[in-house]
């Protein structure tokens, strides 16, 4: 049994959405983890810092809605030109490969992000006044995720255009 170019375009952006919403939903949930957990250390010693400390752990969330907005671009995308069948395998593969560029941007930075926090809450939590630099600090791996959503947009007018 033979898999036709649209079925196999289709199946390719499917992966690549799945990619691109999941894996950084992942790397979020992984990176709260890890700064959430020093969060609990720290209010142990010092507990009037939790609020600073629930703003560090909270950072790392932010690359599952990069995803999650990089998701809902392309899906609307799929969504307005798999009826009229202007939705090619080039497309398909090429929202497969910024899926992957996406979800890998995203997981590894919410997760290094989550290490820098912890990092500053466990700082906080022994008594040091670190929150401003923490945040500092922690604004480097957020950086390379939006460069990774901005890419992602700028990347949707061109797949539009690809007729190959």
């Amino acid at each position: 049994m033979e898999i036709s170019k649209e079925i196999f375009s289709l199946i390719l952006s499917g992966l690549g959405l799945g990619i691109m919403v999941g894996v950084s939903g992942c790397g979020s949930a992984i990176g709260c983890v890890i700064a959430g957990s020093t969060v609990i250390g720290a209010i142990k010693k010092k507990p009037e810092t939790f609020g600073v400390n629930l703003v560090l752990q909270a950072l790392p969330g932010t690359q599952g809605l990069y995803g999650f907005v990089a998701f809902m671009i392309y899906s609307g995308l799929l969504n307005d030109q798999i009826g009229n069948g202007q939705w090619t395998l080039l497309k398909g593969a090429v929202l497969f490969g910024i899926g992957c560029a996406v979800g890998l941007i995203n997981l590894i930075s919410a997760i290094k992000q989550g290490q820098v926090c912890a990092s500053g809450i466990s700082a906080i939590g022994s008594g040091h006044n670190v929150f401003g630099n923490t945040l500092i600090l922690a604004a480097f791996p957020e950086f390379y995720a939006i460069l990774s959503l901005i890419a992602s947009i700028i990347l949707s007018n061109g797949v539009m255009k690809l007729t190959f």
